[in-house]
């Protein structure tokens, strides 16, 4: 890549890191960026993952005092969605190029699917999980679901964190924000499992990933510290809207 390439990629990261931070969504902005600056698909959605999961991890510490009490949860839960994730990534590299290229709208506008329905699951959840957990709870539906998502997290992993959310909080009871960081974790999981398979397939574009993966810290950094002065509902709907205009496009292309 030129030195303006790299230019795009981190300032796509840097745009990615803080909607992840604040609205969640941040695969629709830099994903598509890759793709236009000629980073074949399967290659792009590789090189994406990998230089994104620091992000989910600096996220993951940041909830971390949330996680206190949830140890059971966790050592049930994160082996799962590190072999759902394994999975899904497999699954990624054995899929041929074109058949790839033909499901990226199909893709896309599933993440934008998920990313839309992402308030009103958060609502759902408030109003139903409030407590937290009393004697022993059963962790069988939840692991099931969640190694389901993380094949899919693996695979692609746009809007992966409200199916998780969503898969937990129909289970568990607890607070919102508990489950919230207990949904951080499992995505930290799901995709570096997928990064660990993709770092040994000699698909990822080592420069541009090492570039997007400082400017995606940075982008959480900003989007950390300016809470509250930017909207979270209006980066979404930006999201939202980016993403159904790329899966358009990528429709109209693979058509020709």
């Amino acid at each position: 890549m030129t030195p303006g390439q790299l230019a795009i990629a981190g300032l796509a990261a840097l745009a990615a890191g803080v909607v992840n931070a604040l609205a969640g969504g941040g695969t629709l902005i830099s994903f598509p960026v890759l793709l236009a600056l000629g980073i074949p698909p399967i290659a792009a959605n590789v090189t994406n993952t990998v230089a994104l999961v620091p992000g989910y991890l600096s996220g993951t510490w940041a909830q971390r005092l949330d996680l206190q009490g949830q140890a059971r949860r966790m050592w049930v839960l994160l082996p799962v969605a590190a072999c759902g994730g394994l999975v899904g990534a497999g699954l990624l590299l054995i899929t041929p190029e074109r058949a790839f290229t033909l499901l990226i709208p199909l893709l896309i506008i599933t993440a934008v699917a998920i990313l839309a329905l992402g308030d009103q699951v958060k609502r759902r959840l408030a109003a139903r999980v409030s407590r937290r957990p009393s004697g022993h709870e059963h962790l069988l539906g939840p692991a099931v679901g969640v190694f389901f998502a993380a094949i899919y997290g693996g695979y692609f992993g746009g809007g992966l964190g409200i199916i998780v959310i969503a898969v937990l909080g129909f289970v568990l009871v607890d607070s919102l924000r508990r489950l919230n960081a207990l949904k951080q974790s499992v995505s930290l999981v799901v995709n570096a499992g997928a990064a660990l398979i993709f770092a040994c397939s000699g698909r990822v574009w080592w420069g541009t990933a090492l570039v997007m993966l400082v400017c995606a810290l940075l982008g959480g950094y900003i989007g950390g510290h300016t809470a509250g002065r930017l909207s979270p509902a209006v980066l979404q709907r930006v999201v939202l809207i980016i993403g159904v205009v790329v899966a358009v496009a990528y429709t109209v292309k693979t058509l020709r």
